[in-house]
């Protein structure tokens, strides 16, 4: 602790040199080290880190287990329902306290929390999700300070609000007291059907003392008024905090090269200041796959007295954007525009990829985010029963050029619409839309999830109070839009996926987006994703389970005999999650021999459903313009909807998404009268000359027949561009020994490659094949040549910790050799990896 003290002492002195030198530039210092926390009411302190919370505090400390391991998790439920204290300690120099204005800056306290400066109470806060700034100017002494924060249990503190009501708000994820909508706090936490309940306290964003004279800098925001190819039109309007009534200075540099530049007379308070200026040629921002995406970074100083007093940067892309509604045969559309191009969201839902937060690192993030674009996906739907992700999540979907679709945090309950609520949640919404509006990733602002729909079709409107419904109108129709409007107009709002806006039925497939259910609730089968025909695909999913490495973290040998032990069932949250998996499994295939069986099984029926419903929605377009499936991650080790598991590796799904989310697709279809559809979906404004190669190959490899066509391919839309009914295709082949392999090429590459098969795989008369394999090394892995004698369906390859393989869950065909790459950090030799690789086809399953 000496050592710590005499860093701080020793920073806040050099800082302060430094003052003394340039004048009365803003000085912020950090104050997230030396924290120690304890359960209140007890005498150990032990050490914390900030950011972080209790539960990661408790564990470093060793005073718990891990949280995911086993069934730990019903053991740790105390934590949530206990108050707890946090505490740090650091030194003011004579000459800090001279300063003008000394704040200090809690830029996420979650949640309950009543902060104490020297034993003086300066802040109550009750929103996990808002930034709190305090002035502390006469509450700072010279010397050592203390700062204390009591944190309230987030349960304990609604229980007796929920007593004096006659009604209970619905929380129907919540796994315990359903108490989350009272609380403005991430929903996920308090328990939902994918993820673990932990309920969480504590300082989980970092903590600062800004210290400032005369103005400081509060927020930059860089608006786009007119773009075009020639010239782009901004402004930008910087938002100034003076002290005093004062004279003061203001430039915009780009590219260390000033933009724009004025003098201005501020007022005590805030102050708005807008600079126009122009960029000639800019460089314009796409998404990926359309074209490069350039940012620029645009820096205001505020100067007073000819000395640089704050600066601040923002770094933003030029694009134009639209959310396309206009009335056609179907009912009405809707589609992101994007610098005039209709753009089809090919992706998934994100949810915060731990349940503790502050473990997700920069590392993570960019690992993630990589995979889902490396899986050719290009939207994003920021979910609203998580956070609103860390600043570094939408710095990487700028740079990818994926679109996220932002959600404010509100998911599958009614909320409270008391003036001390709404204007609690006004002040988040302020702090988030100022935060990310410089982001030209983010596409669209969204409501909530699923409350629209929840309150007609889940029984709600029928068994609650009528203001609740008033009270759902103040907050969706009335004060977010608000918020937006003084905020944020460069973005549409809608007020709640699914919804209609009013319109129809917020269910309706001819308005908005929609959610499809019917598929794994309602135990429908996988083609009924075919009839359906929505504008935007927002919501539809299907479980599996995570691979046996994964399982392997969280459970012993015993706990995995079967997906029915105790600990297997705490790691599937829905009721029916096993059930169902088992009822669509049996549909397509045998039960499978053993436990590993099932995991691989259920990842390939999760994979093949999902492709079913996605190719579906993109040969539909440009009627539908979206498929976001549910879901594309998880927060900890679960059987689940994802496409990739907690650590990031890639489920079935992952790798089927890469080849049906491909920018062009071939895919077949054989509708319900028997006909055969080759259809070809491009994504492409331009329009593509390609050669369409349609081979019925037997199980053994050999080609039945071929078919050769060039085609024209039509930009933005999904068109069969070859029909015949399946028994003419067939012509007398059995439809239990051959399939389909249909292949697109364009300047004599292969751009998408589809397989179908005429029968369910159990109904197949599949024999087990010889795979043969060519390892050689390459830089950081190896190669690997597949051959084979007879079809390998959904080949899976394994044995490996760390490391991905380039392809996986893939059918080798005999005839046609595969070569696929193994990238790995650790070190081996061919033959090493050679023993450890593991390979498996769907009938070693069985």
């Amino acid at each position: 602790m000496k050592i710590f003290w005499l860093i701080v002492v020793l920073s806040v002195f050099m800082i302060e040199n430094i003052d003394a030198q340039t004048g009365a530039a803003k000085t912020e210092i950090s104050l997230s080290s030396g924290w120690k926390f304890r359960e209140a009411g007890k005498e150990e302190w032990l050490a914390a880190t900030v950011p972080g919370c209790v539960h990661t505090d408790l564990l470093a400390n060793k005073k718990i287990e891990d949280p995911f391991y086993r069934d730990n998790e019903k053991n740790l439920q105390w934590i949530g329902k206990t108050d707890w204290e946090y505490q740090t300690s650091f030194n003011i120099s004579a000459e800090t306290l001279k300063r003008q204005n000394i704040e200090i800056v809690f830029q996420g306290l979650d949640t309950y929390a009543n902060v104490f400066l020297n034993d003086k109470e300066i802040l109550s806060a009750d929103n996990m999700f808002r930034t709190w700034r305090i002035d502390v100017k006469n509450t700072l002494k010279q010397g050592e300070n203390t700062l204390k924060i009591k944190f309230r249990s987030p349960i304990n503190e609604i229980l007796p609000l929920m007593k004096k009501l006659d009604y209970e708000l619905p929380a129907v994820n919540d796994q315990g007291e359903k108490t989350s909508p009272y609380t403005r706090k991430a929903p996920y936490q308090f328990g939902w059907d994918w993820g673990p309940r932990f309920v969480t306290s504590g300082i989980w964003k970092p903590v600062n003392l800004v210290v400032w004279d005369n103005a400081r800098i509060e927020d930059l925001q860089i608006r786009q008024n007119k773009l075009s190819k020639e010239n782009a039109d901004l402004s930008a309007v910087v938002e100034i905090v003076s002290a005093t009534e004062t004279e003061a200075a203001i430039e915009v540099e780009n590219d260390k090269k000033v933009v724009a530049a004025k003098q201005v007379k501020l007022t005590k308070g805030v102050n708005k200041v807008s600079l126009d200026f122009a960029i000639v040629n800019p460089k314009i921002w796409f998404p990926v796959g359309l074209g490069e995406q350039p940012l620029y970074t645009f820096k205001a100083k505020l100067s007073v007295n000819k000395e640089t007093v704050d600066e601040q940067s923002k770094r933003t892309g030029l694009r134009t954007l639209e959310l396309r509604q206009k009335p056609d045969e179907h009912g009405i559309s809707f589609e992101f525009v994007i610098n005039g191009i209709p753009v089809f969201g090919r992706g998934a839902n994100w949810i915060p990829a731990d349940i503790f937060p502050t473990r997700i690192t920069k590392e993570k993030y960019k690992e993630l985010l990589t995979s889902l674009k490396d899986a050719n996906m290009n939207m994003l739907r920021v979910w609203g029963g998580g956070i609103y992700e860390d600043d570094y999540y939408y710095d990487l979907a700028d740079e990818m050029g994926i679109l996220v679709w932002q959600d404010f945090m509100f998911a599958c309950s009614m909320y409270p619409g008391d003036k001390n609520f709404l204007e609690n949640v006004r002040q988040e919404a302020i702090d988030n839309v100022k935060r990310l509006r410089n982001h030209p990733s983010i596409v669209i602002w969204v409501g909530n999830n699923e409350i629209e729909t929840a309150w007609l079709h889940w029984g709600w409107k029928e068994r609650l109070p009528n203001h609740i419904w008033d009270d759902y109108l103040k907050l969706f129709v009335r004060l977010l839009p608000e918020v937006l409007d003084e905020y944020d107009t460069s973005r549409p709002y809608w007020q709640s996926s699914p919804s209609s806006n009013f319109q129809d039925n917020p269910d309706s497939q001819r308005i908005g987006d929609v959610h499809y259910w019917q598929v794994w609730h309602a135990e429908k089968p996988y083609k009924e994703y075919e009839k359906q025909f929505p504008r935007f695909m927002s919501e539809y999913g299907f479980q599996s389970f995570p691979e046996l490495e994964t399982v392997k973290t969280y459970t012993t040998e015993e706990d995995r005999k079967s997906i029915e032990t105790p600990v297997m069932l705490a790691h599937q949250r829905h009721p029916r999650g096993n059930q169902l998996v088992r009822e669509y499994m049996l549909r397509e295939y045998n039960q499978p021999k053993d436990f590993e069986s099932f995991l691989y099984v259920s990842q390939v029926l999760q994979a093949e459903g999902i492709k079913i419903g996605a190719e579906h929605f993109r040969r539909i377009m440009p009627r539908n313009m979206g498929s976001l499936y549910w879901q594309a991650n998880d927060c900890w080790q679960v059987a689940s909807w994802s496409g990739m598991d907690y650590f990031g590796r890639w489920k079935a799904l992952m790798y089927y998404t890469k080849k049906f989310y491909a920018p062009v697709l071939i895919s077949p279809h054989v509708d319900d009268s028997g006909n055969l559809n080759i259809y070809v979906v491009s994504d492409s404004p331009e329009t593509k000359q390609a050669q369409m190669v349609l081979s019925l190959m037997d199980l053994s490899g050999k080609t039945l027949s071929k078919k050769e066509m060039d085609l024209s391919i039509e930009p933005l839309k999904g068109k069969s561009y070859f029909n015949q009914t399946v028994s003419e295709f067939l012509n007398g082949a059995d439809d239990k020994n051959s399939f389909l392999l249909a292949e697109l090429k364009v300047g004599g590459k292969t751009v998408s490659q589809n397989e179908y098969f005429f029968k369910p795989f159990k109904e197949l008369n599949v024999s087990r094949p010889n795979v043969k394999t060519e390892i050689s090394p390459i830089a950081n892995g190896f190669k690997i040549a597949f051959s084979t004698d007879s079809l390998a369906k959904s080949l899976y390859l394994s044995g490996f910790t760390e490391g991905f393989f380039s392809d996986n869950y893939f059918n080798l065909i005999p005839n046609r050799n595969i070569e696929i790459e193994f990238r790995t950090k650790q070190k081996m030799t061919a033959d090493e990896f050679r023993q450890k690789l593991r390979i498996r086809s769907l009938i070693d399953a069985f």
